[in-house]
């Protein structure tokens, strides 16, 4: 599990790219392809300074091509909205959705999620995530939506000391799995301290951090810890 891998376009202009993706729209049939390369090359902020084209991407494109397009000229934090409420409607969980958004966003950003969710939808993102998930998964998932993470800053190494020495304790000198432990430590420190911890936590275990989640979890938990320590 990594962070977003698109980056902002070097050497980015809004004109040009609003002339070529209004070339590969006009005449005749479109170029797909042309706007395709655009639009997945040029980062969501980057893309809202040509968002004023998502009508004209709705009238000229169809399918799921218009959906995926249409939705890349989203705000970031209205797509994660949407994306959520398609990952937990209906039957079934989509938990692979759920995990990659609320293990990767700040707490600025989850807040944001939460309040457009709440405008679109009329109803509490919590209240729809606890209801459609459960156990240990739902309460790491409840944890990062509290969007109390503490801030990247300077780093305090006798917090990481005795982050390290607790996760230790709660998983490989345990019969069982302290679980609890293992969300409170990743679901409330900073990325920065966490990278610490682990290194800290391979001197002391002789165990990559990653090591030990694979042998006291599984299935959703374990994917949902491996993304929230990166």
């Amino acid at each position: 599990y990594t962070r977003g891998t698109v980056k902002p376009f070097p050497g980015f202009d809004a004109r040009a790219d609003a002339e070529a993706l209004r070339k590969a729209m006009k005449g005749l049939g479109t170029d797909e392809e042309s706007i395709l390369k655009i639009l997945t090359s040029r980062s969501n902020a980057q893309r809202q300074e040509i968002a004023d084209l998502v009508d004209d991407l709705k009238s000229e494109l169809t399918g799921k091509f218009e959906t995926l397009m249409v939705e890349l000229m989203r705000p970031a934090h209205i797509y994660d909205a949407h994306a959520l409420k398609h990952a937990i409607k209906g039957a079934g969980t989509n938990e692979k959705v759920l995990t990659e958004i609320l293990a990767s966003r700040t707490p600025a950003e989850l807040r944001n999620i939460k309040q457009v969710y709440q405008q679109e939808y009329e109803a509490d993102l919590e209240d729809h995530i606890t209801s459609d998930t459960s156990g240990y998964y739902q309460r790491m998932l409840v944890v990062l939506l509290q969007a109390n993470r503490d801030h990247d800053g300077p780093v305090n190494e006798k917090l990481v000391e005795q982050d390290a020495q607790e996760l230790f304790r709660a998983g490989e000198l345990k019969w069982g799995t302290d679980e609890e432990k293992f969300i409170t430590i990743l679901g409330t420190r900073s990325v920065s301290h966490l990278r610490r911890v682990f290194d800290k936590y391979m001197t002391i275990s002789g165990f990559q951090i990653e090591e030990t989640i694979d042998r006291e979890t599984s299935g959703a938990m374990e994917k949902l810890l491996l993304a929230t320590g990166n």
